[in-house]
């Protein structure tokens, strides 16, 4: 789950596996797979960034990898 925040400021925790979709019109708007649509502060970086994190710690993306300078 991602916390993201609304408008009003309140949070909302939603699923990243259910975004759909994310617009920065000039707000950002997620809408998920069921349709539903959240207005939150986050620019679509950071919430992409997020989701993102979610999906390493699931393993559904690798770790970035690290170039220690060894070259090929």
């Amino acid at each position: 789950m991602i916390a993201l925040t609304r408008l009003n400021g309140t949070v909302v925790w939603l699923n990243p596996l259910h975004i759909e979709l994310v617009e920065g019109t000039p707000d950002s708007v997620v809408t998920l797979t069921n349709g539903h649509k959240y207005v939150v502060l986050e620019d679509p970086e950071t919430i992409a960034s997020k989701m993102i994190e979610v999906y390493r710690r699931i393993g559904l993306v690798a770790a970035p990898v690290r170039d220690e300078g060894g070259g090929a």
